[in-house]
């Protein structure tokens, strides 16, 4: 049996699913999400908690029982708790700001640039240089992250540009210790 599939999904005070064929919505404090799992793993509602079952021991159902536990342990958290990513901007003159619900950046272009977040996202920015995503879905908040990193990815040799804060960076060493 799939270790993460096996374990029982706990909803916390405040929180509730309803499980239908092929869909559970979980509904907390935070929000509502949806999560549409494969109709043939079973998932069952008992005790305040969620258990997922499946049909065989096939590859393909062993895999689908620990991803279908997954998707739905992160709806749970997400609207219990929510998530959260931080992003730290490094260079001279680079820095962030909120102007309404937009997040203006200016990372060394000509020009400054606005990201207008999605339904369900907010921005923070603490400090200049530290901008926090916020949301209940998991996928969205990484993707909103990944798309920010993009606006300007962290330089090779000096590090600067738009980081995880958990990204560690290995500096190239240049030309000047190559000359050697």
């Amino acid at each position: 049996m799939s270790r993460i599939g096996k374990l029982p999904i706990g909803l916390p005070k405040g929180v509730t699913a309803d499980v239908s064929s092929g869909q559970v919505k979980v509904k907390g404090p935070k929000g509502e999400l949806s999560v549409t799992y494969n109709p043939e793993m079973q998932v069952k509602s008992e005790n305040g908690s969620l258990t997922i079952g499946r049909p065989s021991d096939s590859r393909t159902h062993k895999s689908l029982h620990g991803l279908t536990r997954t998707l739905i342990a992160n709806a749970v958290q997400g609207v219990s708790g929510g998530f959260a990513k931080e992003m730290l901007i490094s260079g001279t003159g680079y820095r962030a700001q909120l102007q309404g619900k937009n997040l203006e950046l200016t990372v060394g272009y000509s020009h400054r640039v606005v990201v207008n977040p999605p339904a369900g996202i907010t921005f923070e920015v603490p400090e200049p240089t530290k901008v926090v995503v916020r949301g209940i879905d998991k996928q969205l908040v990484g993707q909103v992250a990944a798309n920010l990193r993009e606006v300007r990815k962290p330089d090779a040799y000096h590090g600067k540009g738009i980081r995880y804060a958990d990204e560690t960076l290995k500096l190239k060493p240049g030309k000047a210790a190559g000359a050697k």
